[in-house]
This record gives structure tokens, sequence and C-alpha cells, in this order.
């Protein structure tokens, strides 16, 4: 499309500027900064990607309100919109040029229905799914193949499950939500007693919940607890491979990366952040706000609005403190042994 074509699909909010009306150049692709070629678009954030603007071949870019980056590229005529986020209104654009796969709404002929499913409007239900008896789907619903519904399962409106997932006993997934393929929403919580022969297993009778516009990495797993709720709050995001234990409480628009993992009981407040890798100890919380770094091993509460790092997790200013000084532990020691030798 036209570069003015598409500043007039974004909404007003995407950008503030637009470029020079004579430089208006076709469009046919979105691309990465340093793999843009002509007629294709991208962004700049931060500075170490300022630089692109003098090399790059892309047509048009999405700016950050910088005036020096704009003139540069009016100089090279290169059409341009600025953003106070050059990344979201990025998002914005993808939308306009990629959408993404939708099945029409029909049930294939293989999938297996339990006579007692209630079915939503214009649901889209592929090969070989199979629905237990109990289940509640909501309308504009879309099911991928070889997905499992376990009974008494409820899927609010529009959402999508992907292939391969499975969503097992009394879980409630709310309305938009997404559940990318290997995922297994309400698997049994790791719960054994102990006792002189070993291990006796506690029954995990309890529901998880995930409430509107959640959406679930591939091979993740969130546990249904013994008794009570696990629950992800609205909008939040967990990436592939995230780990979610029994009983544990996520607030809403938290995001995890790939491969956290949370014991049992743990409390996640909103708008946290927990980097790839993070791992979180029993019954910890974590209050509103807070970030933890990649690799951060949190044994205990972090405070709302908290930044940490390290295993054991610590404030991240003192973390970087250490971490300036560990790199020259060697040349410390040989002068502490030099000292104790001299006394």
């Amino acid at each position: 499309m036209k570069f003015s074509d598409l500043i007039n699909q974004l909404s007003p909010q995407a950008h503030s500027l637009t470029s020079h009306p004579e430089i208006n150049p076709e469009l046919d692709n979105i691309m990465p900064i340093d793999e843009a070629h002509p007629n294709s678009l991208s962004y700049i954030e931060g500075d170490r990607f300022a630089k692109m603007v003098d090399i790059t071949t892309a047509s048009a870019l999405i700016l950050p309100l910088d005036s020096s980056l704009q003139d540069l590229a009016i100089k090279r005529k290169i059409a341009w919109l600025s953003s106070p986020s050059p990344r979201l209104a990025f998002a914005q654009v993808l939308n306009l040029f990629y959408q993404p796969y939708q099945p029409s709404p029909q049930i294939h002929s293989t999938a297996v229905i339990a006579d007692d499913v209630k079915l939503g409007k214009k649901v889209a239900i592929a090969a070989n799914v199979v629905i237990e008896s109990g289940v509640t789907i909501g309308d504009d619903v879309c099911i991928y193949p070889n997905v499992v519904v376990y009974p008494h399962v409820t899927i609010g409106d529009r959402t999508l499950l992907h292939s391969n997932c499975t969503i097992e006993e009394r879980t409630h997934i709310g309305a938009d939500c997404v559940i990318h393929s290997g995922a297994v929403i309400g698997g049994e919580g790791f719960g054994f007693v102990p006792i002189s022969e070993g291990w006796y297993k506690m029954p995990q009778s309890g529901y998880v919940i995930l409430e509107d516009g959640v959406e679930v990495g591939c091979n993740s797993t969130i546990d249904r607890p013994a008794v009570g709720t696990t629950k992800i709050g609205k909008n939040t995001k967990l990436d592939n491979l995230v780990h979610v234990g029994h009983n544990c409480q996520l607030g809403e628009n938290s995001a995890l990366a790939a491969q956290v993992g949370l014991a049992g009981g743990v409390k996640v407040g909103n708008r946290v952040i927990l980097a790839g890798q993070v791992g979180v100890a029993n019954q910890a919380q974590i209050g509103d706000g807070a970030i933890a770094s990649a690799q951060t091993g949190i044994h205990s509460d972090v405070k709302a609005g908290e930044t940490v790092s390290g295993s054991p997790a610590v404030n991240n200013k003192l973390y970087l403190k250490v971490s300036a000084i560990y790199k020259k532990l060697p040349e410390i020691y040989k002068t502490v042994r030099q000292l104790g030798k001299s006394l």
C-alpha cells in the first residue's frame, strides 16, 4: 500500500508527524531494520539502532520523537512517521499487512464431541479434536487439530487453542485467550505427602482459571491444585516453556519470559515482568510492578516496584556493583594473600 494510505489506517495515537507529501513510496513488505530493502518499512527504537537511519535501504521508517533522525530521513528521501512508541506503531502496521490463518467455522468429521457439549456460534473445530462431557465453548472459538478438552471445561468467546494443546478437567478459560501448541492447562499439581513407604499421592481436585486475554506459550504448563484455584489474571502473557505451579495467583498485565518456573503458592502482582529462566520458590510474593532480570532466583518476597537480579535475588543496583567486583576477585585474592604474608 501507499505510505499515505498506511498512515490513514493507523490510529491517531500511533503517530504524531508524517513525512513531506512528496515522499510517498509504495510499500510491499515489513522488515527488520538490518534486513530492510527498497519498498519495505521498518522502525527505529533505541540508540543502538539509530545509526541505521544513515545506511538502511528501507523506503519508510517509524522513528522516535527525534528531530535529528527525522531530518536525516528527509535528507535521504526516506518516508517516515514518528511515534512516542515506535515498536507499538510497528505492531499496528504489522496488523495491516499480516493476518494469521483462521479456519472457517465448521466441525471436522473426525472430531469427537460429547453429546452434551455446548457450542457457541461460528465455532471452528479441526481434525481429531476430542471434547469430553460437560464442556461449554463460546462464540467464534477456534480449535486446531489434535486438541483434547477434558470434562467440565469452559472456554470463552474468541479463544484460540492451537494444535496439540491439552485442557484438563474443570479448567475455566476466559474470552480472547490464546493457548499455543503443546501447552497443558490444568494438569495435576505436584502433590505428594511423605510417608514411611515413600510418597502418598494427594488428589488434585482444584481448578485453573485463566481470565480474559491470557496467552500461554508453547509447551508451558499451568497446574491445578489439590484444593482451591490456580489463577492467571487478565492480559497476562506467558512465553514458551513456562511452569506455573499449583495454587499460584498471577495478577493482570504481567509477562513471564521463557523457562520461568513458579513453585506452588507463589503470588505475582500486576504488571510484573519475570525475564528468562527466573525461578521463584514456594509461597514467595512478588509485588506490583516488580521486575526480575534473567536467571534470577527468588527465594523470598519482592517489594512492589523493585528490580531484582542474581541468585539469591538482591536489588539490581547491588547486583550490578557485585558483578563489577566479581571479575576482579582473582586480583583481590592475590592482594589479600600478599597482605597476609606481610603480617
